[in-house]
């Protein structure tokens, strides 16, 4: 297994060099929109300790980063009336890894309606403020 790269685009929107549509944050995680969701409000949940993915995290980090990826499920239920969620995490590159910093995918499921393919359509950015306003709004409503 390689080390993790300080430098990856996950570490470069924690550190502020990159922008993203951010919805969530607490001392041990960092939650923000994918520019190229799956689904509406498609979440990435991130933890703010470098890790490159489930196989060198800390317990106790991993933890945090489960922990945030239900709250965001739970939330983006309601935001996105959604039916049901689905969550992933890919650990390298066999699993279908691409960027390492671990990471959850959080996507809100709808009944017969199937998820976009990985990396397909980059969103506009006024699509994903309001999705983030939504899943905002419904964060604090838990």
């Amino acid at each position: 297994m390689t080390t993790y790269d300080h430098n990856n685009i996950f570490a470069k929107i924690l550190r502020g060099e990159l922008p993203c549509s951010k919805v969530y944050e607490n001392e041990h995680v960092f939650a923000f929109l994918d520019i190229m969701p799956r689904s509406p409000g498609h979440t990435l949940v991130i933890p703010k300790a470098p890790a490159r993915n489930i196989l060198d995290i800390t317990e106790e980090d991993f933890v945090h980063v489960a922990r945030a990826s239900r709250i965001i499920a739970r939330a983006a239920m309601v935001a996105f009336k959604a039916d049901g969620m689905t969550l992933q995490q890919f650990s390298e590159p066999a699993s279908g890894q691409v960027v390492y910093h671990l990471h959850v995918h959080v996507m809100p499921r709808y009944e017969g309606v199937a998820l976009l393919p990985p990396a397909s359509c980059k969103e506009e950015a006024k699509v994903l403020e309001d999705h983030a306003a939504k899943l905002i709004a419904a964060l604090k409503g838990l």
